[in-house]
């Protein structure tokens, strides 16, 4: 796990984005399975080639537990022989490490080398490159969204939280500010709300950090809560 993984892991559990990171680890478990499964069948679903070695008989269902709960999978079934992704055997960490990879895009985006090597490292070696890439994409395109997503109700209790980690930019490594804001909403349910990055805490990044909040539709806070981040405290008293 990266430093900027474990610094946001920290700052993320006065949230709960668990059922976030149980859709996406269902989605990304479930996509790996496939190109899993194609790849030992040498064809897609369905696909009828001169290549194809063995072909696909159906699914199984499978209740996989994990950090952020229960994941119902699909295991794919094979005409001949049986298929079962290492990943469910006992006292296997590839569900730890897939999470800290989805935490790690809220902040700088997804490493498709981490994925690769962790991928082989289930025991996945015919799931190729390119296929890892499109995987990385698409669980960007959900951290991207998760993030940016209209915020609706009343949230009456903001916490609003910043550290600093180190990050990977034009082949050098720097430190960045990591902006988080956690809230509950009227009916007790705390969600992470947002999370954003720049070179400094300045006043202008939690200006622009907030009013971004603000544009999505955060209403209704009645109790900020924060530690004096500098920053934060040169904010005009109507943030």
């Amino acid at each position: 796990m990266t430093t900027a993984t474990i610094a946001f892991s920290e700052l993320a559990e006065k949230g709960a984005d668990a059922d976030f990171i149980r859709q996406t680890l269902q989605h990304a478990l479930q996509r790996l399975m496939e190109m899993d499964a194609e790849a030992l069948c040498r064809a897609a679903y369905g696909e009828r080639t001169d290549e194809r070695i063995n072909s696909r008989n159906g699914y199984r269902d499978r209740a996989y537990e994990t950090r952020a709960g229960k994941v119902d999978l699909k295991i794919p079934k094979l005409r001949s022989g049986t298929y079962y992704p290492g990943f469910l055997e006992p006292r296997r960490t590839a569900e730890k490490a897939l999470t800290a990879v989805i935490q790690e895009a809220y902040i700088q985006g997804i490493s498709t080398r981490s994925v690769d090597e962790l991928v082989k490292a289930m025991g996945m070696s015919g799931v190729s490159k390119s296929q890892v890439s499109r995987l990385c994409e698409e669980i960007d395109e959900r951290v991207h969204a998760f993030l940016k997503r209209p915020i609706e109700g009343d949230w009456p209790y903001l916490w609003i939280d910043a550290t600093y980690v180190k990050s990977r930019e034009g082949g050098r490594v720097v430190s960045v500010a990591v902006i988080i804001a956690v809230a509950v909403n009227t009916d007790g349910v705390r969600e992470i709300l947002g999370v954003a990055t720049g070179a400094s805490e300045a006043e202008t990044f939690w200006t622009n950090f907030l009013r971004s909040l603000t544009r999505r539709g955060l209403r209704g806070v009645k109790l900020v809560i924060s530690d004096a981040h500098e920053g934060l405290k040169q904010l005009p008293a109507r943030f």
